[in-house]
């Protein structure tokens, strides 16, 4: 099968970010599907109404691939140079995943309070993942009830073991690719805990989904 609709470009740099990921930042990196030349930018995964089209994990055993090794990432996206680009949670971070209109929000008064803060990444989705210290998935929707708010109903979530995040630069299907909104460097390679970031985030999240039910009942 072949790869993705898209410039030869775009192919390597996702070979090019992969490898990064592994020897400048020691994440692991597992290819995930890809979108299909003669399907017309369709997932490899065959769905019809596949909700993230050459964006997601291959199989079940996904996480079995995924390696640590700058080496072995080339030779992966090689074989596949299209395919996306996954991260792993649970092993060298966890992330906590908010709306994208909380997350600016979250991610501005943090930067004001000057909180430490780890990458952050922005999906066409609208959805925002701040990088934190694994362990933080298990206790996210603890704290967020401490602080006063149900997570579920602000939509903030944590990512832990067995699940991943989308790396830039891998495309969506046709809504656009991710991106960094915090790109990694060598400033925020030490990653914060979440319980220094739990406070802002809830609130920001409580904020937007507010004011969201009052314009619809307006």
């Amino acid at each position: 099968m072949e790869a993705a609709q898209v410039p030869r470009q775009r192919l390597e740099q996702l070979l090019d970010a992969a490898v990064r990921y592994t020897e400048e930042r020691h994440w692991d990196v597992c290819p995930g599907t890809w979108l299909e030349r003669s399907g017309g930018g369709r997932c490899s995964c065959g769905e019809e109404a596949c909700a993230a089209p050459g964006a997601h994990p291959a199989g079940d055993g996904w996480a079995d691939g995924a390696t640590g090794s700058g080496a072995a990432a080339r030779r992966m996206w090689t074989r596949r140079p299209g395919a996306a680009v996954l991260l792993p949670t649970g092993r060298a971070f966890d992330a906590v995943d908010v709306p994208e209109s909380a997350g600016f929000l979250a991610l501005a008064r943090m930067e004001r309070m000057s909180l430490p803060l780890g990458p952050v990444t922005r999906t066409p989705d609208r959805r925002m993942q701040f990088f934190v210290l694994p362990g933080a998935a298990a206790k996210a929707e603890d704290l967020a009830r401490r602080a006063g708010w149900n997570a579920a109903s602000i939509g903030l979530r944590g990512v832990g073991e067995g699940g991943y995040v989308v790396a830039p630069p891998t495309r969506v299907g046709g809504a656009g690719a991710v991106q960094w909104a915090r790109s990694p460097t060598t400033a925020n390679r030490w990653l914060p805990e979440v319980e220094e970031l739990i406070g802002p985030l809830a609130y920001a999240c409580g904020r937007v989904a507010a004011d969201t039910r009052r314009k619809s009942l307006s």
